[in-house]
């Protein structure tokens, strides 16, 4: 069939083939060939809900630490800090 897109050729190995069994029996109605399209656009929601829940872990953090340090430097520490330094 003709068309404008990107075509990929993949060798099924026996992992592949282990992949590919077991989703046929999850969709015994599809085709190895679809079976791949499924099990990659599959993985990749996968990864995408773990970047997700990893940017939420780290926001929390984030949150839960802002202003900890408030008020622990005074408004002149930096300038001070840096009268310290040799010129």
């Amino acid at each position: 069939m003709p068309t404008t897109r990107a075509r990929h050729f993949v060798t099924e190995t026996d992992d592949l083939a282990q992949a590919l069994d077991d989703a046929a029996r999850r969709w015994p109605e599809v085709s190895r060939a679809q079976l791949i399209v499924r099990l990659a656009l599959e993985g990749h929601r996968a990864a995408q809900q773990a970047q997700d829940e990893r940017r939420r872990r780290r926001l929390d953090a984030v949150r839960k630490h802002s202003g900890a340090f408030t008020g622990a430097y005074g408004p002149d520490y930096l300038t001070g800090l840096r009268d310290e330094w040799p010129t």
